[in-house]
């Protein structure tokens, strides 16, 4: 059965020095970051052409196109599925910044779909921009008359917030379990249900659902 593969973009000098980088088009990979991508490829061959898509951002694209050349897979690139956006926290690093930060996202934990980053953006707006994405791409290609595993290079924060949106993933697992730089998350739909497969280095068994609006540290 053909797979959802979230892909987090390999390393950028902004992740080292713990930057708030989010605006497009973004840092580039670092040399580490380009093995990063070329190594998650040679570890998970593909046994029949895949679908890989990436966000706008240059991490994403370069990731995926390095994912790509080992592959044999052209790439694509698509709107809405680029990182959670910080506002005016944009480049920022020090300790303030990651406090009104923080704020954000322990509301967003209590459930504060609405509650916003200054000048950024609410956790309803990250899903009203990302999920529409999955749906097409999981329609066209996981549930159609030739399926195919569907690879899709983004981001951590906001990879960990569709997927336990997705999933009905326990919100403290979820927030808790981080993804390294070119870490996945695997899902697969069955009968109208998204269930999750692998996160990161776990692999389950995750639990019964939570079908609740479900949100993750966004740092990533």
């Amino acid at each position: 059965m053909a797979r959802l593969h979230l892909v987090r973009h390999g390393e950028t000098t902004s992740n080292v020095m713990r930057r708030l980088d989010t605006a497009l088009p973004g840092a580039a990979l670092t040399d580490f970051g380009v093995r990063q991508g070329v190594r998650f490829a040679l570890e998970h061959p593909i046994a029949e052409p895949a679908i890989l898509v990436s966000s706008q951002a240059r991490r994403a694209q370069q990731t995926a196109e390095l994912m790509g050349s080992v592959w044999g897979v052209e790439p694509a690139v698509a709107d809405g599925i680029h990182e959670v956006q910080v506002g005016e926290l944009e480049d920022r690093f020090d300790d303030d910044a990651h406090e009104v930060f923080k704020d954000v996202v322990d509301r967003w934990h209590r459930g504060e779909l609405e509650a916003r980053i200054p000048g950024g953006e609410s956790l309803a707006m990250v899903y009203d921009r990302y999920l529409p994405v999955i749906d097409e791409l999981s329609g066209r290609h996981l549930a159609g008359e030739d399926p195919r595993d569907v690879y899709v290079v983004s981001h951590g924060a906001a990879i960990r917030l569709i997927a336990a949106r997705l999933a009905g993933v326990d919100p403290t697992f979820a927030a808790s379990t981080h993804l390294r730089n070119t870490g996945s998350i695997e899902l697969e739909y069955v009968d109208g249900l998204w269930r999750l497969l692998r996160w990161g280095a776990v692999t389950g068994p995750f639990g019964p659902r939570v079908d609740e609006p479900l949100v993750t540290d966004p740092m990533g």
